[in-house]
C-alpha cells in the first residue's frame, strides 16, 4: 500500500512585517492555516519546503513551525522538507525535525551531481532514518534532473524511499516512473497544473501550492480523480487552471502569499531575496480569486 496519496499542501510560512521587512514568523496565522487545511479535507501536510521559504528560516523557527503544524494537524501525516546540498546539512535537518512523520528530500542544488552521485546521496540519506523518505525532483530550481532510471533504482533498492514529488514537467520521464515503479512506491505531482494528466496515468496525488489558497476545491478535485470521476475532475481542472497559472507568474511563493493576503489569511510579507508581487500580479490574482470565490 502506498504511504502517501491524495492532496497534500506545500504550506506557506506566514511572516509579520516590521517596517517593511519580514521579521518574525506569524505562528498564530500559521496555526490557523493548518486548521483550515484540516477542516477542508486535506490528506497530508508539507511544511518547510520551497513554498515555506525554508532557506530563510533559522533552526529554531523550523522547529517551531513543525511543532505548530503537528499540534494542529489533527492526525494528518506531516512531511517535513529537510533537503540541503550536502549530506551533513540534510542529516542536521533530519535530526532537528525528527518528530515529522516523513521527510521530503530535494535533489541537491548548485552542486550539479551526476546520476550515480544522486543515487549514493539518497541512499545515504535514507540510511539516516527509519522513517519514510520522499524524493523531490525540481530541476528548474536545483539545476539537476533526477532521471527515471535513478528514481526507479532507488525505489527498488531502498525500502524507506517510498515516493517522489515530481516537478520536472517531463511527462515521458514521469510516465516511465509510473510504468516501472514497485507497487508500494507513490508518485505525486509537484505541479498543480499537471495533476489531472498525471493522475489519469496513475499518479497518486499532488503536493499542491494552490491548496494554500483554495484547499476545499483542490481536495475535491484530487479525490474525484482518485475515485475515477474523470469527467467531473476535468470540469474542476478547467475552473482551477487560471489559479494554477496565476500562482506561478512570479516565483513561488510570491503570488501565493499575495493571494492569501487578499483573502485575509495573513500579511503579504516575505523575506529577502523574495519580494512582494507586482501590481500586475496583484490585479491578476484579484480577478482570478473573484471568479473562483
Amino acid at each position: 500500500m502506498r504511504a502517501f496519496k491524495g492532496c497534500g499542501t506545500a504550506l506557506v510560512t506566514p511572516f509579520k512585517s516590521d517596517e517593511g521587512v519580514a521579521a518574525h514568523v506569524d505562528y498564530e496565522a500559521f496555526a490557523a492555516t493548518v486548521d483550515w487545511q484540516v477542516a477542508t479535507g486535506m490528506d497530508f501536510l508539507v511544511p518547510l519546503g520551497t513554498t515555506g521559504e525554508t532557506p530563510t528560516l533559522s533552526d529554531s523557527e523550523k522547529l517551531q513551525v513543525l511543532e505548530v503544524c503537528r499540534r494542529h494537524a489533527a492526525g494528518l501525516p506531516v512531511v517535513a522538507g529537510v533537503g540541503s546540498n550536502s549530506i551533513a546539512g540534510t542529516a542536521a535537518n533530519m535530526r532537528l525535525l525528527q518528530d515529522a512523520d516523513a521527510f521530503l528530500v530535494v535533489v541537491p542544488f548548485y552542486n550539479k551531481p551526476p546520476q550515480r552521485g544522486l543515487y549514493e546521496y539518497f541512499k545515504a540519506v535514507a540510511a539516516l532514518t527509519p522513517k519514510p523518505v520522499i524524493l523531490y525532483n525540481v530541476p528548474g530550481r536545483t539545476g539537476t534532473n533526477l532521471e527515471a532510471d535513478t528514481t526507479l533504482a532507488l525505489a527498488r533498492d531502498i525500502p524507506n524511499i517510498v515516493g517522489i514529488k515530481e516537478a520536472s514537467g517531463k511527462f515521458e520521464q514521469i510516465k516511465a516512473i509510473l510504468d516501472g515503479r514497485p507497487e508500494d512506491f507513490c508518485v505525486l505531482s509537484g505541479n498543480d497544473e499537471d495533476t489531472l494528466s498525471l493522475m489519469k496515468e496513475g499518479a497518486d496525488g499532488v503536493i499542491s501550492v494552490a491548496s494554500n489558497v483554495f484547499p476545499s476545491a483542490m481536495a475535491d478535485f484530487v479525490h474525484a480523480l482518485q475515485d475515477g470521476r474523470y469527467s467531473e475532475a476535468e470540469g474542476m481542472d478547467r475552473q482551477l487552471q487560471p489559479l494554477f497559472k496565476a500562482l506561478f507568474v512570479e516565483p513561488n511563493p510570491i503570488p501565493a502569499k499575495a493571494a492569501m493576503a487578499q483573502l485575509g489569511l495573513m500579511e503579504n510579507s516575505l523575506r529577502l531575496p523574495l519580494v512582494k508581487a507586482s501590481e500586475a500580479t496583484e490585479q491578476l490574482l484579484k480577478e482570478t480569486l473573484k471568479d473562483l470565490f
